[in-house]
């Protein structure tokens, strides 16, 4: 993957998979795009601004009214140009803001926003990812043309071994690259 001049937005959930994607924002900047990233409130509690701006090289955005950005909000900003939308973590809190067609955080809001590809990579424990309601909302965002990657089977933070672990980063990188290369 050397995408210079390419620019991905990428959109944290608060899962403990957050910290997987400290490691695809940096291999994502190490391959020449333009990362932004925008997180949840509840994403910081699973990881720190701070190390997101560091290897974006770019502030982190995480409220819908953000002086620092667009007077109209940073979901307009971060969303404007952007190649490829990643949610990684996505939550199963998050799918089913995404899949109503909520807008009432910024991730959300840049969902709807954004006019380029989505890519989700669904990460919570097995019994989450087994409910009906979780696969309605994967399956509506599939429909609504989403392109979605995992879980995978794997060992989880509950302690157990089952459905739900996050894909891994280089798993993200090449579905990312296959979207960007389309």
């Amino acid at each position: 993957m050397n995408q210079r001049g390419q620019r991905i937005l990428l959109a944290i959930g608060g899962g403990i998979a957050a910290y997987k994607s400290a490691i695809l924002c940096s291999r994502l900047v190490q391959s020449r795009i333009d990362v932004r990233v925008a997180m949840t409130r509840s994403a910081t509690e699973f990881i720190g601004t701070a190390t997101l701006a560091a290897l974006s090289g770019k502030p982190v955005a995480m409220d819908m009214f953000d002086a620092d950005h667009h007077p109209l909000g940073p979901h307009i900003e971060l969303a404007d140009q952007v190649d490829l939308m990643i949610v990684a973590p996505a939550t199963a809190n998050l799918l089913s803001r995404l899949a109503s067609g909520r807008a009432d955080d910024l991730v959300s809001a840049l969902y709807l926003q954004a006019s380029c590809p989505v890519l989700v990579a669904p990460a919570m424990s097995s019994p989450m990812w087994s409910k009906p309601a979780v696969g309605r909302n994967v399956d509506q965002l599939r429909d609504d043309g989403c392109h979605i990657i995992g879980p995978e089977s794997g060992w989880l933070s509950c302690r157990e071994v089952g459905q739900g672990r996050m894909s891994e980063p280089e798993q993200i990188l090449e579905a990312a690259d296959a979207l960007l290369n389309r």
